[in-house]
């Protein structure tokens, strides 16, 4: 079955170029001109990935996303975030609300397409992995993206939960920043390595009131870990 792709731009000749583009590469489309009309579309048609332009009229590419990661039954659909705006700000930004992937025009349609292969890869074997993990009091469940704490519901962004799900796959070893931003982040995004700090004080701030924050431990001259115990 070809995947369906959810194209949010206000631009009717952005939208109509990216759905020639990606229908010559198999894709099936779909098209929204804003978040109203996104969700709709969202409600109507099951969705493997959304093109999220941010510069929308009314309701912001920003605060759609976010929206879309705070609802159970959206939380988990793939994000690439387009816009004209360079800079790091925008980028981190979209990222850190759980974006996917993040490109600026102009961009060419083969370097598109390959990044939306990359996602859903990425998301199809997260997705695949049907296990939940159990760890020194923390659980994970990746078929319905849901983290515990010592029997707790913990709220935690998708890095987050990505980063968590794998150190607790890879419980007591030790990874440096490079290697966390090559196994959780995407390849094609420019991330810095201390954007993993970021995540990593983050993570520990959620597990604080359980007393579980402890565990993910810093490795001196190495990077972080997560201890089993």
């Amino acid at each position: 079955m070809m995947p369906t792709i959810l194209i949010v731009d206000d631009e009717a000749p952005i939208r109509e170029m990216l759905r020639f583009s990606l229908r010559n590469k198999g894709f099936s489309c779909i098209e929204a001109a804003d978040a109203s009309e996104a969700i709709h579309e969202i409600k109507k048609a099951d969705v493997d990935l959304i093109l999220l332009d941010l510069m929308l009229p009314g309701q912001s590419g920003f605060d759609f996303a976010e929206d879309l990661k705070a609802d159970p039954h959206t939380q988990d659909l793939p994000i690439i975030m387009l816009t004209a705006r360079e800079g790091d700000g925008d980028k981190i930004k979209g990222l850190n609300l759980g974006a996917d992937d993040y490109v600026t025009k102009p961009f060419s349609p083969n370097e598109l397409v390959a990044r939306i292969n990359a996602v859903l890869r990425r998301t199809s074997s997260l997705a695949s992995d049907q296990r939940i993990l159990e760890v020194a009091g923390l659980k994970l469940d990746p078929t319905t993206h849901r983290f515990w704490a010592k029997n707790e519901a913990v709220a935690v962004s998708k890095t987050e939960f990505n980063l968590l799900y794998f150190f607790m796959s890879h419980p007591e070893k030790a990874f440096n920043r490079d290697q966390l931003l090559d196994n959780v982040w995407d390849a094609n995004v420019y991330v810095g390595t201390r954007t993993v700090d970021v995540h990593i004080r983050r993570l520990r701030k959620a597990l604080e009131p359980s007393s579980l924050d402890h565990l993910i431990q810093t490795v001196q001259g190495v990077g972080y870990r997560l201890s089993a115990g």
